[in-house]
């Protein structure tokens, strides 16, 4: 079965409808989005709307999350102080902006969704806030593919797509208790991959093209789509309600445009 996923939607409509209408000329038998449908983006109801209404099967983030319970973010879940003051601005407005309808959808969304050997997040496992990034550590990787019991880990959250195969390697670990002194096990770890679908609204790899994942079920084949789009539309649209001018020259640059954390990987305490 072919599959397609896609994540960080972030209130763009027209990239959001570019890549449904690609997934449909690719033939894909199923779709998921592992989450952040608002966001930063001018659009946020109308793209609920268009994942409602399709019957996607949809796991929560990060900003899905926050706009539910109430931020929940501070200078630590941020790259920069700026970026902060940015991100609690979309925030504001995003709150503003959604109706009842809306936030009841976000609301159900579950954390996590599994597909036979496939489970799919936002950001880890743990935290639709983690960001798994593509040269972390070899043993962090696999334990989060691990304790998700799947064979492939989905996830988006970075807004820049990649492929990390997990070979089979020797793991070691060191297990001390109490009534015994401490002891070193290993075992062989299977394969597993982590594949990062990028953003289908706000991309981060240097193009304003939308991205999006195709995988077979049958061979474990990964593509990478990347899909083109009327973005100046969107850019227009942040700037006409009120967004931050910054979020239409990142997503018409397809960059950050912010400082990276020095840990990005951790989980916000908060």
């Amino acid at each position: 079965m072919k599959l397609a996923v896609m994540s960080c939607i972030h209130g763009n409509l027209p990239a959001l409808d570019a890549v449904l209408a690609d997934i449909t000329q690719q033939k894909a038998e199923k779709i998921y989005c592992v989450g952040d449908l608002v966001g930063y983006g001018p659009y946020p109801n109308e793209v609920v709307e268009r994942i409602r209404t399709l019957n996607i099967p949809t796991c929560t983030g990060c900003w899905d999350e926050d706009v539910v319970e109430g931020l929940n973010a501070c200078e630590c879940s941020y790259p920069s102080l700026l970026a902060e003051k940015r991100g609690m601005a979309a925030h504001a407005w995003t709150n503003q902006e959604v109706t009842p309808e809306t936030r009841k959808f976000l609301a159900q969304l579950p954390d996590s969704l599994h597909e036979g050997n496939l489970c799919f997040v936002h950001g880890s496992p743990y935290s639709a806030h983690e960001y798994l990034l593509p040269d972390m550590d070899a043993f962090v990787a696999m334990e989060r593919v691990l304790v998700t019991g799947a064979d492939v880990l989905f996830c988006g959250h970075t807004h820049v797509p990649y492929v990390r195969s997990l070979n089979h390697g020797q793991l070691q670990i060191c297990v001390t208790s109490p009534s015994s002194d401490s002891k070193q096990l290993s075992f062989t770890a299977p394969f597993k991959q982590i594949v990062n679908v990028g953003s289908v609204g706000e991309p981060r790899h240097g193009r304003p093209n939308a991205t999006y994942v195709l995988y077979d079920t049958e061979t474990q084949q990964v593509m990478l789509r990347e899909v083109s789009y009327d973005y100046q539309k969107t850019c227009a649209a942040i700037i006409e309600k009120g967004l931050p001018p910054i979020f239409a020259w990142r997503l018409a640059k397809g960059l950050e445009y912010a400082e990276r954390a020095e840990d990005p990987t951790h989980v916000c305490a908060r």
